[in-house]
């Protein structure tokens, strides 16, 4: 039996599809996985034992760098989060929310705003680009932008969120035009409706790198993931980090105290007042939760 490591793209009724030395291998799971109660996701770095046949068994599962659970996948590297300048008008609190959940897993998020030849998105570069975190502005259209987008794909494995009609699915045509053919095969396959499975995906890019689609849902929903606790919140922040230390009161919510260096912060405009509020926004949300309450 041959020995690899490999890349889990996807995963269907008990087989795992698995990259391993350009090819692609459908392996099982060994039973002492279930035993102990693991489960192989894509995303997984697995080692595998490959037969003449082409038909292999999952070994073992290597370190997982993150994980997010709806839908199960492991070891994105980089979030983009999609928000278009108008139609849909951007949520400056949908964004953040996706950012922080991002930054919770120790994912790397970036903001792209679409649209832009119907309207210029420069109020939004100017929020995220103080706050250290990388922003895109592309049009489908015009092609502004598309290549820079490409580019930070590469030799990454990437998932795309953001709401229905932001323009995310143009965007990856735009990226790689064989991205349309591959998720209209998924859809076939497996149908569209209430009943489609919300199966994640790895789709590999001509370009090089990966990006995970949810077919029928066509983004990972970070919304979704478990809520971050509300001491755990102000590090999901990155632009409080230095200011964080050096409040008055050690326990300092951030939110209203006297002393608070974050707040003094945002009154020198160092920090973006609309990070701020959206921070304040979640802090309300978790505030009072129970531990039972926080999954």
């Amino acid at each position: 039996m041959e020995q690899l490591n490999g890349l889990i793209m996807k995963g269907i009724g008990g087989f795992y599809y698995v990259e391993a030395a350009d090819q692609i291998y459908t392996c099982k799971a060994r039973g002492v996985f279930r035993k102990k109660g693991m489960t192989p996701f894509v995303g997984d770095r697995v080692e595998i034992s490959v037969d003449p046949d082409g038909t292999g068994l999952i070994e073992s599962i290597l370190p997982r760098k993150n994980f997010l659970t709806r839908p199960p996948v492991a070891n994105i590297d980089q979030v983009i989060v999609v928000t278009s300048v108008c139609d849909p008008s951007p949520n400056p609190l949908l964004i953040d929310k996706a950012i922080a959940a991002a930054e919770d897993k120790e994912i790397e998020p970036v903001v792209v705003v679409s649209k832009t030849d119907l309207q210029g998105g420069e109020w939004l570069r100017e929020i995220y680009e103080k706050a250290g975190i990388r922003f895109f502005a592309v049009s489908s259209i015009t092609g502004e932008g598309v290549a820079e987008v490409r580019a930070l794909l590469k030799g990454k494995i990437t998932a795309f969120t953001g709401n229905s009609g932001v323009g995310k699915s143009s965007l990856l045509n735009g990226i790689d035009e064989t991205y349309a053919l591959q998720t209209g095969e998924i859809s076939q396959k497996l149908g569209r409706g209430r009943h489609t499975t919300r199966q994640v995906e790895l789709l590999k890019l001509a370009g090089g790198g990966y990006v995970a689609d949810t077919p029928g849902f066509s983004s990972i929903n970070l919304e979704q993931c478990d809520l971050i606790r509300k001491e755990n919140l102000q590090f999901s922040f990155r632009e409080f980090a230095p200011y964080i230390n050096a409040c008055k009161f050690p326990s300092c919510s951030h939110t209203c105290e006297k002393g608070c260096a974050v707040l003094e912060a945002v009154r020198e405009g160092v920090i973006h007042p609309s990070r701020h509020e959206s921070y304040v926004a979640m802090y309300n949300e978790v505030k009072d939760l129970k531990e039972w309450e926080m999954k």
